[in-house]
């Protein structure tokens, strides 16, 4: 098994865990958009206690990636997924961080194979 499937896998169980639905072709997408960050202790999660992280998160993946506007919207779906994932969750994977956001501001299109 790869290093990818294996992440797959754990991402998966994990939002099994979380009681989140998953669609395994966006979480795919999602994944292998985050590159090698994955394999990486710091960057594979979010610590949603940091402001200045979940700011780099709207900034960074939200508004440049998703070309969102900033505004309460994106404020609300950060806050949600923090929610979802649990505020005391340690392992708030980035994929799984970022596929919840994906899905509430309906941006799954952007994510499909062409």
């Amino acid at each position: 098994m790869s290093r990818f499937d294996e992440k797959m896998v754990q991402y998966s169980k994990e939002m099994e865990r979380l009681n989140i639905p998953l669609q395994r072709d966006l979480l795919a997408s999602i994944v292998k958009g985050l590159g090698p960050s994955i394999y990486k202790t710091d960057a594979e999660c979010v610590s949603s206690s940091d402001e200045k992280e979940l700011e780099t998160v709207k900034n960074n993946f939200l508004i440049k990636k998703l070309l969102l506007k900033d505004g309460e919207r994106i404020d609300t779906a950060i806050t949600n997924a923090v929610k979802t994932m649990g505020k005391s969750n340690r392992n708030k994977y980035r994929a799984i961080f970022y596929y919840l956001l994906v899905k509430e501001l309906k941006q799954e299109y952007k994510f499909e194979k062409i």
